[in-house]
């Protein structure tokens, strides 16, 4: 369907137009509907008319949550070009191969990158803009450009192109990569109104023009979820750059957030903050989680905390809605069945979750198989690569490679990632079960299990482990703690307490670096 969302903004700006539409905390800069959208319409015009941007063309943002906001939604759908977001904090090489594969005309980056970027991005021919001031030491680069004196040279008039919301090739993101090199997904618009649409139908999701959603993990990834549901109810939406946990808790103060997202690493390390103990959380209406399982006992904790304010959403890149979901109701256990806290949540309406065995057919209800995901927010498949494209997805589908079963309740039940499954001594074992169980201990911050090389068994469970501040506890009291319940196969063999475990930007636990250690001398991946 042809859509000219130059002309669907103009239709919020007319409603709620002196509404606070952005506020970019660290660099003190706030625009309301109607400032906003002039502003995202003077950068289409820019790539348009000094960049000579036709249809299809690509850019690239390497930014971080302040300008990445100036460049998402509604800019890119403003656009019939194509731009790719990628993390600002990701290592160069990354940046590098994700340039190579995207192929754009015109990169935006932040000046802390122009050191290590500039030379590399002007090598692949590109036009680099950047979001402050030029510095001294890079002056008189004709390849390089200051993005607000470019925006002073164009018109804000509304740029009025059409895109198909269903087949135009809108946005590129790329995958997380936790368990091997990211791969870019493909999205149309509607891909996005699919996830804004199943965002409302949430339960006590209360979207509205008191909403202030506020942002510290990267609005290029998962965060940027929750931007187009608040922007198209009326709602703010506040970003932080720097993962500052005691100036994101004062924000919340201060700008009287309502809601949030975390993923459960980051919310577990607020229970741990003294400068915060004091902060006026009471505005806080909604706290969405995902990214990872939450620790049931965790999670008790920090509802005793900051109340019952918490619902779970579980999405993906691949299929960028809300697919399952726990309610703050579904949070309460007022007669103590908490069983359902360890899920994933039911399915949303509107989306489709069966659960499949490997021949691709449905499993019973209690058994083991893959999600596979389907509805308006499935993306369109991966860039320029057919063959894993066709891998996975089929028939509308995304097969996600999560396992786990549904329950009588309609509860999903996550129990890992296909590829992590642990195999010992001819046992199928859970690494997310083991976690789950491990962080209960009251000792643990958090885990990371794994399978290591066994002579017999192929693969023995092993995990690493941090302690929470000022506790102690051994090897083989938190073994027996387990053991307690899962029993004895799905145990760890081994425990090593470390002092940190590798995180990738937006707080996942990166197993296939904590595995890749101890693999590293064996012609096998697996036992």
């Amino acid at each position: 369907m042809k859509v000219n969302f130059s002309s669907q903004f103009q239709s919020i700006v007319d409603k709620w137009g002196d509404l606070e539409a952005i506020v970019n905390v660290e660099r003190d800069r706030r625009f309301t509907y109607r400032e906003f959208h002039l502003v995202t319409n003077k950068i289409v015009n820019m790539l348009s008319t000094t960049f000579g941007m036709e249809r299809n063309d690509r850019f690239v943002n390497i930014l971080d949550n302040d300008n990445m906001a100036l460049f998402h939604f509604p800019t890119i759908f403003k656009s019939h070009f194509t731009g790719a977001f990628t993390n600002s904090r990701d290592a160069i090489a990354e940046h590098e191969w994700q340039i190579e594969y995207s192929k754009p005309k015109v990169v935006f980056i932040e000046n802390m990158h122009l050191a290590t970027h500039l030379e590399m991005l002007i090598g692949h021919g590109i036009k680099v803009v950047c979001m402050d001031p030029i510095p001294s030491e890079f002056e008189g680069n004709d390849n390089l450009f200051y993005l607000w004196d470019l925006l002073a040279q164009v018109s804000d008039e509304n740029p009025n192109m059409e895109i198909d919301d269903r087949e135009h090739q809108s946005i590129i993101r790329f995958t997380g990569g936790t368990t091997g090199k990211g791969k870019p997904a493909v999205y149309c618009a509607d891909n996005w109104l699919g996830l804004r649409d199943t965002l409302y139908a949430l339960d006590e999701a209360c979207f509205d023009t008191n909403t202030r959603m506020q942002h510290i993990a990267p609005i290029s990834h998962g965060s940027g979820m929750f931007l187009v549901p608040t922007f198209f109810s009326g709602g703010c939406n506040i970003t932080l750059n720097e993962p500052d946990l005691v100036k994101y808790c004062q924000t919340i103060e201060t700008e009287k957030s309502t809601h949030a997202f975390l993923v459960p690493t980051i919310l577990y390390r607020m229970l741990e903050i003294p400068e915060v103990q004091d902060v006026d959380f009471s505005t806080m209406q909604n706290m969405y989680y995902g990214a990872a399982p939450m620790s049931p006992a965790k999670l008790k904790l920090l509802q005793k905390k900051f109340g019952n304010i918490f619902i779970q959403a579980y999405g993906s890149t691949e299929h960028f809605a809300i697919a399952l979901s726990l309610s703050k109701s579904d949070h309460l256990c007022e007669n103590g069945d908490d069983k359902h806290l360890s899920s994933a949540g039911r399915v949303t309406a509107g989306v489709e979750v069966e659960i499949m065995d490997d021949d691709g057919e449905p499993v019973k209800r209690g058994e083991i198989g893959e999600f596979w995901l389907r509805s308006r927010g499935v993306c369109l498949g991966y860039l320029d690569n057919p063959e894993k494209t066709a891998e996975e997805f089929y028939d509308g589908y995304w097969k996600s490679g999560d396992m786990g079963y549904k329950d009588e309740n309609g509860y999903i039940y996550l129990v890992d990632r296909k590829k992590d499954m642990i195999i010992s001594g001819g046992f199928n074992i859970y690494a997310t079960e083991v976690e789950a169980a491990i962080n209960a201990h009251n000792a643990i911050f958090m885990s990371a299990v794994v399978g290591i090389p066994h002579e017999e068994w192929g693969e023995a469970v092993h995990a690493e482990v941090m302690l929470r501040e000022g506790e102690q506890v051994s090897e083989q009291e938190l073994i027996a703690f387990v053991k307690e319940s899962l029993g004895s196969y799905k145990s760890p063999k081994s425990i090593v307490i470390v002092d940190q475990l590798p995180l990738t930007v937006v707080g996942k636990v990166l197993r296939k670096d904590v595995r890749k250690k101890y693999w590293e001398n064996s012609d096998r991946a697996v036992g």
